[in-house]
Parts: C-alpha cells; sequence; structure tokens
C-alpha cells in the first residue's frame, strides 16, 4: 500500500476522482493520508474533510508569518512551502506526492528526497505548452491560439525543472472549431479525473508499493 498526500489548490475534483477510485475498489494500490493545500479556501479541503483526510495548510503566511511572507520574494516562498510539505510528508510517513491542480511549484530538498515519487498532473499534452506561466486556463489559451488539433492532459514525475520530468501517460482530446477555454477544459476534465488515477496506480506498482 502506498500512502499519499495530495497536494491541492483548489476545487479539488481531481482529488475527488483519487477519493472515489479509494473507496470503492478494494484492491486499490495507494491510500491518500494528507491532503495539503497552499491556499487556505480551497474547496479541496472540505472535499479532504468529508472523507475523513487529514488536512493542512501551508502556505507563505502560515509558513513564514505574515511580515515575513509580504517581505519574501517568490522564490524564498516556495522553498519554505516545499521545505514545510517535506516535513509534513515525512511525519506523515507519506511514500509519494500527487500534484492534483497544485499552483506552486515545489523547489529544494523535497524534489531531491522523493525524486521518482512525485506525480504531476498538466492540462496538455506536454513537452508542448509546459513551463512557467502555463497552468490552468493559460494553458486552453495557449493551445487555441496556436492552431493545435488535439489537446489533453499528461501524468508525469516532478523534477528540479518545470513540466520536464518523464511522462507517465498521457490522454488525448480533439481540438473543436469555436472552442473557447472553458469549452475545451470541460472536454480535457474528464480525462484528468482518469488519468490522475491511472498515474497514481501505475506510480505505486512502479515503486513496488
Amino acid at each position: 500500500m502506498m500512502n499519499i498526500a495530495v497536494l491541492v489548490s483548489g476545487g479539488g475534483t481531481n482529488l475527488q476522482s483519487l477519493i472515489d477510485y479509494e473507496k470503492s475498489n478494494s484492491n486499490c494500490p495507494y491510500k491518500i493520508a494528507a491532503v495539503i493545500s497552499n491556499t487556505k479556501n480551497a474547496f479541496a479541503l472540505e472535499r479532504a474533510a468529508k472523507a475523513g483526510i487529514k488536512t493542512f495548510i501551508l502556505s507563505a503566511y502560515t509558513v513564514l508569518g505574515k511580515e515575513a511572507a509580504e517581505k519574501a520574494d517568490r522564490d524564498t516562498k516556495r522553498i519554505a512551502i516545499s521545505d514545510a510539505v517535506l516535513k509534513v510528508c515525512q511525519e506523515e510517513k507519506i511514500d509519494a506526492i500527487v500534484l492534483a491542480g497544485y499552483l506552486s511549484v515545489l523547489g529544494g530538498k523535497i524534489v531531491e528526497v522523493y525524486s521518482g515519487k512525485i506525480l504531476n498532473l498538466h492540462p496538455a499534452l506536454l513537452p508542448k505548452f509546459g513551463g512557467v506561466g502555463m497552468w490552468g486556463h493559460h494553458v486552453h489559451e495557449a493551445v487555441i491560439a496556436s492552431g493545435e488539433k488535439e489537446s489533453g492532459c499528461t501524468i508525469h514525475l516532478v523534477d528540479s525543472g518545470c513540466d520536464t520530468g518523464k511522462i507517465l501517460l498521457q490522454k488525448k482530446v480533439p481540438v473543436l472549431p469555436g472552442d473557447t477555454p472553458d469549452s475545451l477544459y470541460e472536454r480535457i476534465a474528464p480525462e484528468e479525473h482518469k488519468a490522475i488515477v491511472e498515474g497514481t496506480c501505475l506510480l505505486a506498482k512502479e515503486l513496488g508499493l
């Protein structure tokens, strides 16, 4: 059994897919041991609480304190949050980390300690449309503007780069004439929900857990 921490920032629909699969499959290879958010108002936290999963809010304010957070630059905040996530994961005996709509970039020691054990869901077909600034609707806008005929989502391992780690699986959908970022997202979202579960199960298999 692979103990996972799921990192979230928003609504948590992909987290819900992981929760539902774990509850409905007796042979599920993972257990969600913690849900960590970098935003205090993420609805994902309510989903986790309803499922009886331990939650943590690790933002720049909770980690550094209000005064220090307001003075810190982006990289300082990211490393502080990453180190706090690492501490929680070690305390909760977490085997692997799943980024499910997590809008902060992990860096520092956690990437080394959990090398090959951090999974990310990206809302496009990497290596296209990855990197800094490519998240959420920004990705879908870029895909449509480029004239691509297909898009989808990617499950990949996290390394020290941004969206550059080993790809484990992808799901594809067509980009249709007249698509908006919203309509494209609506087509991709159900594939994300499948991919996050498949990718997490695949990681458990790869790690022998």
